[in-house]
């Protein structure tokens, strides 16, 4: 986790962003960079007899905006102990993030203030990110301020190797705190759960495996029952498993956690 991107922008999750990045650079001595996105896009508009307009001015205020908070972000940066850098793009978020996470080990992002609530972002910008971007994706509910390594990390064990993979990618957050391994309604899939375990084992990761029965709730609600109890500080979960097509139409957990939930989630596909 050397190398970490940041979603940056005015919403007022951002400093809790980049407070979890500088945590996270400090603990894997790594480097944060910084991204900026202005969708060009939003500035064209078309007509219904094919005309096509450009907002001019609304895109110059679009970029001095950008320009000023790359600004204020450097000073903030200037102030603290860790190498960083601030990028520019003029692209769609999701594939301006994507794109820079080429190189990068880890994206941090923030979740939507609440279900049914997308203005601070794409409803579904983490799950998007995941899918697309070659890294590991830290989503993180918007009050957050700090990430605690020393909480409870659940990982939510479906057998698939999204979920697999995300187990990869979590090791160096697994490491020195208490760590469950959660299957709801014997969902094993391709991947036995001990097998994730003895994986983890020889990472010095010693999990507990616990197998829920799904009753009445759906597998998402048992999951966040289950941090609930477990005082989680993390879920590790494959991102959509199934298809997305099928999870948009009929959801699912990535579904139900990236556009509502209220725990950080360490997200791969």
């Amino acid at each position: 986790m050397r190398s970490i991107l940041v979603h940056a922008d005015s919403d007022a999750a951002s400093e809790g962003r980049l407070q979890v990045a500088l945590d996270c650079a400090r603990r894997f001595e790594g480097h944060v960079s910084l991204l900026i996105a202005t969708p060009l896009r939003e500035f064209v508009s078309f007509d219904p007899f094919g005309g096509t307009y450009f907002a001019a001015e609304a895109l110059a205020k679009a970029q001095a905006d950008d320009l000023a908070l790359e600004s204020r972000l450097a000073d903030r940066l200037a102030k603290e102990d860790v190498p960083w850098d601030i990028e520019m793009a003029d692209g769609e978020i999701v594939s301006a993030l994507s794109g820079a996470a080429t190189l990068a080990d880890l994206a941090i992002v923030s979740l939507p203030k609440a279900k049914g609530d997308f203005r601070s972002g794409p409803p579904m910008l983490a799950g998007d990110l995941a899918l697309t971007a070659s890294v590991p994706v830290l989503a993180l509910p918007q009050d957050s301020k700090a990430l605690d390594f020393d909480k409870p990390a659940l990982i939510a064990w479906n057998g698939s190797p999204e979920a697999a993979h995300a187990v990869r990618a979590a090791v160096p957050f697994l490491k020195d705190r208490p760590v469950v391994i959660v299957t709801i309604g014997g969902d094993e899939g391709d991947f036995a759960a001990e097998e994730a375990a003895r994986y983890l084992s020889r990472h010095g990761i010693h999990a507990e495996l616990r197998a829920i029965e799904r009753g009445v709730e759906t597998p998402e609600e048992r999951i966040e029952k289950e941090a609930d109890a477990l005082g989680a500080g993390l879920i590790v979960m494959g991102a959509f498993g199934r298809s997305r097509l099928r999870e948009t139409i009929f959801g699912g957990a990535t579904q139900y956690l990236v556009t509502g939930g209220r725990y950080p989630l360490l997200l791969a596909h």
